[in-house]
């Protein structure tokens, strides 16, 4: 898109306002907003904010930052009732107007030139599968006195909102919900109805269906989409997911684990590289027609997968998914079609466009940014050093490693069981991500950081189950 043809989408649809969205190191959305007249003015100067109020963003002495818009993003916000585009942000120096090092979406930008630049590969592209429950009602509280929380659901029987009676019997009990049919599937209009706002703006749908969760749990998996731009369409998707949630009077989480001894949310991403529009990691004949380059693409993420997980798992909710029993992986190693696997091949893309590997920890409390680009950073860096997982006892295995003697299952690398364990994880091992200048010291530090305040504030409450277990002692 250029000035003149979003000019002429503003005359159109008589927009009145220009929304600015951007990411913060926590991966969540802030904006700003302003009227459409001024929008040259702003694509050519940006719009000055301050950066030392943003988590990790930046220190008081040097908080002068400016948002510059990324023209190709402009797209129309259909949710406000006024009319209104949007469009996707870098945080950039407010002299220079280059993307600060702390910038999450600057950094997903020389993640892509750093590929570009090494002549490994010259396009990346990526499916994130977005796992989710929809909820009828969401209640929390904590603070020094009490704490607890209650979520609905009328699609199960053991967490019927208090006024739905189940008169038609649909509710379930006992039972998971994967694949499940309508009526059962109780929100698969709304669930289209994400998909197509999704689609609408150019965000390609591979399929949606009801998870394994009764709960109203969902799944949407997109095509094969091109990164950076993947990181952008992530937060979008997970945006429209949200707002048209609420539209229906609904609830949307992506929370690894909202509810107990249930299955879990992750957000399993598949990746492969291209060159000279031909599939990097195919090669006829090899394990499961894998290339060399995808060997050490995948050894390159077994080997550095622990410090990974505190980008692709940075919350305290993350472990309590990441358990034996629930198809979510706890060993850092590939296989064929092997979903206990922290990377899984997928049988069915066997032609030498489709060839590719899914890395099955991630979820999405992450921030998709810094999660997909240090993925992208690990992969590069084992085809540098032509990291075989084999050295490393990182498969591939084929067989359910759950199954394996206690033994045979220690001889394995286990991914962190918790945040403070992926973090220190990352702080003895980021070597990697530094290469091109991707990231910086700064910003792994303040990563580490912000996401240390999130467990000790978790690890230092009393949880309502320890009051079940110890109040009477």
């Amino acid at each position: 898109m250029d000035l003149q043809t979003l000019k002429q989408l503003i005359s159109e649809h008589e927009v009145q306002a220009i929304d600015l969205k951007y990411s913060g190191l926590d991966g969540k959305w802030y904006h700003i907003t302003f009227p459409a007249r001024r929008v040259e003015h702003v694509l050519q100067r940006g719009v000055p904010f301050d950066g030392s109020s943003i988590p990790g963003m930046s220190s008081v002495e040097s908080g002068d930052m400016v948002l510059m818009p990324d023209l190709q993003t402009a797209q129309l916000d259909s949710f406000y009732a006024v009319p209104t585009i949007r469009m996707i942000c870098s945080i950039c120096d407010a002299e220079s107007r280059i993307g600060i090092a702390q910038d999450p979406r600057s950094v997903a930008l020389r993640a892509h030139q750093y590929m570009l630049e090494s002549g490994i590969a010259d396009k990346s592209s990526w499916i994130p599968e977005l796992e989710y429950h929809i909820f009828d009602t969401a209640q929390f509280y904590s603070d020094s006195y009490s704490a607890g929380y209650n979520i609905t659901s009328s699609e199960c029987k053991d967490c019927l909102p208090e006024d739905f009676d189940d008169l038609d019997g649909v509710s379930r009990q006992g039972v998971k919900g994967y694949h499940a049919d309508t009526p059962f599937d109780r929100f698969y209009e709304v669930r289209q109805e994400m998909v197509d706002n999704i689609e609408k703006l150019g965000i390609k749908v591979r399929y949606h269906h009801h998870e394994v969760g009764l709960a109203a749990q969902q799944e949407i998996e997109t095509e094969l989409l091109e990164f950076p731009k993947i990181c952008d369409d992530t937060m979008v998707m997970k945006d429209i997911i949200r707002r048209t949630a609420l539209e229906y009077g609904l609830t949307a989480t992506f929370m690894p684990k909202p509810i107990y001894n249930q299955a879990g949310n992750g957000m399993h991403f598949h990746m492969l590289l291209h060159k000279d529009g031909k599939n990097v990691f195919y090669k006829k004949g090899g394990y499961a027609d894998l290339s060399d380059e995808a060997i050490w693409f995948i050894g390159g993420i077994l080997h550095h997968g622990r410090a990974l997980i505190a980008f692709t798992n940075p919350s305290t909710n993350s472990y309590k998914r990441l358990l034996p029993g629930f198809e979510a992986p706890v060993k850092l190693f590939y296989g064929l079609a092997n979903r206990s696997a922290a990377i899984r091949i997928p049988k069915y893309a066997n032609s030498p466009e489709d060839k590719r590997f899914e890395f099955r920890t991630g979820d999405a409390t992450c921030n998709p940014y810094l999660a997909m680009s240090a993925l992208l950073m690990a992969g590069l860096d084992g085809i540098k050093h032509k990291i075989d997982p084999a050295d490393y006892n990182y498969g591939p295995f084929d067989d359910n490693v759950f199954a394996w003697s206690e033994e045979k299952k220690a001889s394995l690398k286990s991914i962190p069981g918790n945040l403070a364990e992926a973090l220190c994880a990352l702080t003895e091992d980021h070597e990697f991500l530094l290469a091109g200048n991707v990231f910086n010291e700064d910003l792994i530090q303040s990563h580490i950081k912000l996401k240390k305040a999130e467990h000790d504030a978790v690890y230092t409450r009393p949880h309502p189950h320890e009051l079940m277990l110890y109040y009477n002692l």
